[in-house]
């Protein structure tokens, strides 16, 4: 809803001062779309961003993990002890992880609700490598860890040199779709482009050409989006 509100309102501003440059209400209801549009996906980058960091602490968490249990901690204690030495970005769910452990004593069920919460196959992995220690109470437990962890960097160093890639086409392709709109800016600020853009026909090459850029952006989102790994273990307990 923050998303929507804070698009509606940067729409409106640029609605308001469009107009008052160019007097053509045409022209500044296509850059008040074209506004909102882009303020949205950029608030929704931001989330996205926020998840990658999510996914980026894993490896941390799988090291904290083995430096509690090498220094004698149970796996308990060191589960509980990453609400306070953990990622940042993953503390306050670790501090609702020792509340609901020690509300209910359950390392299982909590660690279940670890797992829904997170919902992504890192996490999942690691989560039931402690779910499978805890039932069979396994010695390999740190060996475990450590294969998961190296794994979980190889293929965050992957990802991050494709996105790299894919961050300079990216931009090259936000560069050639914004080059006929900033043309456009420029030559509303004269009076016979903006009363071409006025009549019926600007006005229909205007929604044509917000529309072709919308499905351009679309599409070289869906072409340049990295598969997800599937989650394996969304059933186990």
């Amino acid at each position: 809803m923050r998303i929507k509100l804070r698009s509606a309102a940067f729409s409106s501003v640029t609605i308001a001062v469009i107009f008052i440059a160019t007097g053509a209400i045409s022209i500044a209801l296509a850059f008040g779309a074209l506004v909102a549009g882009i303020t949205f996906v950029t608030l929704r980058s931001r989330n996205l961003h926020n998840e990658s960091a999510l996914v980026a602490a894993w490896p941390e968490v799988i090291d904290h993990l083995m430096s509690g249990i090498q220094s004698g901690l149970s796996l308990t204690e060191s589960l509980a002890g990453l609400s306070t030495r953990g990622p940042e970005i993953l503390r306050p769910a670790f501090t609702n992880f020792r509340s609901e452990l020690y509300r209910h004593g359950d390392i299982g069920e909590a660690i279940a609700e670890l797992k829904e919460l997170f919902h992504h196959h890192g996490s999942d992995q690691i989560f039931e490598a402690l779910l499978i220690s805890k039932a069979l109470g396994g010695s390999e437990l740190l060996s475990i860890l450590r294969t998961l962890g190296d794994f979980l960097r190889q293929d965050l160093a992957l990802r991050r040199e494709i996105e790299v890639k894919h961050g300079w086409i990216k931009n090259s392709a936000h560069l050639s779709a914004a080059a006929p709109w900033i043309l456009l800016l420029l030559l509303s600020t004269q009076p016979s482009t903006a009363a071409a853009y006025s009549t019926p026909t600007g006005g229909g090459i205007l929604i044509a050409g917000l529309v072709m850029t919308a499905i351009a952006y679309i599409w070289m989102n869906r072409l340049g989006r990295l598969p997800q790994a599937p989650r394996v273990f969304t059933g186990s307990r």
